[in-house]
């Protein structure tokens, strides 16, 4: 009976002798994780403008809330609520937070939209301007009423999802959030066809649809991993000066408004209706500190010799229709101010 042959060594005197992988340094603000140490910021997602829904079976839809872009940071130290440019605004939604503190233990990023809903259960931007204050005196009120929807989980647990498919991040997203009524609430996905979606979206008044690709990972800035698709168009622009109004001699005809091309203002047009006399009145003694002392004016392509003319500090969120032929916005109307320090994406022209 023949033996079976001898086995070969795993390791031979003259290989390299086998190490383990040195082990990463435990971030010492977060010792008990053992993986990835949590990003201090993220660069956030953002939805591309699409005219229609792109087909496929690859897409996730959802609402598009119309408020503040937040990241809640759930950390061993605390909460840390940050806006879309990255200030603390923590102190400034007290609910939100609370209600973060209470799905810890657990260290996590939630990425959501802070909204104040009407009697109807929209979201309304212009509720939640009042709430925070964001014109006049008021402003850096807190705003108790808001709710945080949440749609992205971007980190959980020592993992950084940022590398991670949509469709995983979601299900992990879904698992933490089982609160329906609180502070922060789940985004509902639509299992519909996005067209019909939208079209019974826009009959409820609301702002429109998102869409997010299920097998993407999570990538800052516009990729087209995200796309959006509006029922009327609502963008922030620059104010740049104001009409004034021979009926109103403490409000205004009209604001005039300005978009980027590259680093230039140019004049899209103006906005007078969607004021409340209040906030007319409010507006008005802002603007009037704010008046443009150079010769020149502030923008390019400035037409109308009667605007008088400011510095461009103001942002204000605009709904309009359509573009007209010369480059002006159709049928504006004003919601309400931005904060600059939300670092608020001022309209840019292609």
């Amino acid at each position: 009976m023949t033996k079976p042959p001898r086995s070969k060594p795993l390791l031979r005197d003259i290989e390299a002798p086998i190490r383990s992988k040195p082990r990463r340094k435990r971030n010492p603000a977060q010792p008990q994780l053992l993986f990835d140490p949590m990003p201090d910021r993220v660069e956030p997602a953002l939805a591309l403008l699409k005219a229609h829904p792109p087909r496929g079976d690859q897409w996730s839809w959802e609402l598009k809330w119309d408020g503040y872009r937040l990241a809640v940071h759930i950390e061993p130290q605390g909460v840390r609520i940050l806006t879309r440019g990255g200030h603390d605004w923590t102190h400034r939604f007290p609910e939100i937070a609370e209600a973060a503190l209470a799905l810890g233990p657990a260290t996590m990023i939630i990425d959501g939209e802070a909204v104040v809903l009407d009697d109807e259960g929209r979201s309304d931007f212009g509720l939640l301007q009042q709430s925070l204050g964001a014109s006049g005196k008021a402003a850096g009120n807190r705003a108790s009423d808001a709710i945080l929807y949440a749609f992205d989980l971007i980190y959980l647990d020592g993992h950084d999802l940022r590398g991670v498919e949509y469709r995983s991040r979601r299900h992990l997203l879904e698992d933490t959030l089982t609160e329906k009524d609180g502070a922060i609430r789940l985004s509902e996905r639509f299992d519909a066809d996005p067209a019909v979606l939208l079209e019974n979206v826009c009959r409820l008044g609301l702002e429109g649809i998102v869409g997010k690709h299920l097998d993407q990972p999570y990538r800052s800035g516009r990729t087209g991993d995200w796309v959006k698709v509006k029922c009327v168009e609502s963008e922030a622009f620059m104010v740049v000066g104001y009409e004034q109004s021979a009926a109103s001699p403490t409000g205004f005809a009209s604001l005039a408004l300005a978009a980027y091309r590259r680093d230039e203002l140019v004049h899209v047009g103006n906005v007078g209706t969607g004021f409340k006399e209040a906030e007319m009145t409010r507006l008005r003694k802002i603007l009037d500190k704010l008046r443009w002392k150079r010769r020149q004016p502030p923008v390019a392509n400035a037409e109308k010799a009667d605007i008088v003319w400011v510095e461009p500090t103001l942002i204000a969120e605009i709904e309009f229709r359509a573009w007209t032929g010369d480059g002006k916005l159709r049928h504006a109307s004003y919601k309400g101010l931005r904060e600059r320090q939300d670092n608020a994406d001022v309209y840019k022209l292609d």
